[in-house]
């Protein structure tokens, strides 16, 4: 994967991970050291009050503005556990695919408490939000933040819920290009704006594709996320192929991959964004219909 994002990296590990299904089983209560090992598990802990208590985090954890000046030890190549250990955590809150199994296990056989971020379903960082509340202390406010994250899922689901569909190609990356499958996170937010994914049924979580596996495919909408990297990153002016209607008719929509690809009560951000988006497309599309009819 020479070229992808950090943020896409650990994304697209995110199958592995729901094999994986790590428990956060642990006799913690109030734990006032923390060093959280994502960017994901940052923002959660901030939500819930407790973004104070992290004393060590690792590359990309940029939200809250606050979270920057979190120490850093270490990132998706690995942690320096000199660094960790100086910190003296009560737990270390870690990912189990977007850290290193090795440096994990060295954690946890200095005896240092490791528990692990697992939401499986975007409903399951508010199930997150709770686990997080009881790890620290906060079980209160974690609540009201798991409660409000439930409210706003509702909303979404049912304002799109009985929409028209629209064909999506999800463009992960341009170079080399990938996509998304049914059994991903972002699958499951475009299922909230009650659209189809082009490559559902792709046989790996995160397909590589051909221009031609693209414009077979037919898309109405074409998604492209903007990630935040130094790396340069190659436009694709898809309004070069015509014989597809999301290139015919300029429908290229972009949206932000740091909200929709993390698992944090920002993604219903995100999500909300995407929605609004595609809802403004399948509107051009009824408009064009109606007009063709006339004609």
């Amino acid at each position: 994967m020479k070229g992808i994002s950090y943020c896409l990296m650990l994304l697209c590990l995110f199958s592995a991970f729901v094999q994986a299904k790590p428990k956060l089983d642990t006799p913690i209560k109030n734990a006032q050291r923390i060093v959280a090992l994502a960017p994901h598990i940052v923002e959660n802990l901030f939500v819930i009050g407790a973004g104070d208590r992290i004393v060590g985090t690792v590359d990309y954890a940029d939200y809250p503005r606050a979270a920057r000046d979190i120490p850093r030890i270490g990132g998706y190549h690995g942690i320096v556990l000199e660094k960790l250990l100086a910190l003296e955590p009560d737990v270390v809150i870690a990912w189990q695919t977007g850290n290193k199994k090795d440096d994990l296990a060295k954690i946890a056989a200095l005896g240092i408490p490791v528990v692990y971020s697992h939401a499986e379903h975007i409903r399951d960082v508010a199930t997150e939000l709770r686990r997080f509340g009881e790890l620290t202390g906060l079980a209160a406010q974690a609540e009201y933040a798991a409660l409000e994250f439930e409210r706003r899922f509702a909303k979404i689901h049912t304002r799109y819920q009985n929409s028209t569909s629209l064909r999506v190609f999800y463009q992960l990356w341009p170079e080399p290009m990938m996509s998304i499958n049914k059994d991903t996170w972002i699958h499951q937010l475009l299922e909230l704006c009650h659209v189809e994914n082009v490559f559902a049924e792709a046989s790996n979580d995160y397909p590589q594709l051909s221009l031609e596996n693209v414009l077979h495919s037919k898309p109405d909408v074409i998604v492209a996320p903007i990630e935040k990297t130094k790396q340069h990153v190659t436009f694709i002016d898809w309004q070069t192929w015509p014989e597809i209607a999301a290139g015919k008719y300029n429908q290229v929509i972009q949206v932000d991959a740091d909200l929709l690809h993390r698992y944090s009560t920002r993604v219903l951000a995100g999500v909300e964004d995407l929605c609004a988006k595609l809802d403004t497309s399948r509107r051009f599309y009824q408009q064009r219909k109606q007009h063709d009819h006339v004609e």
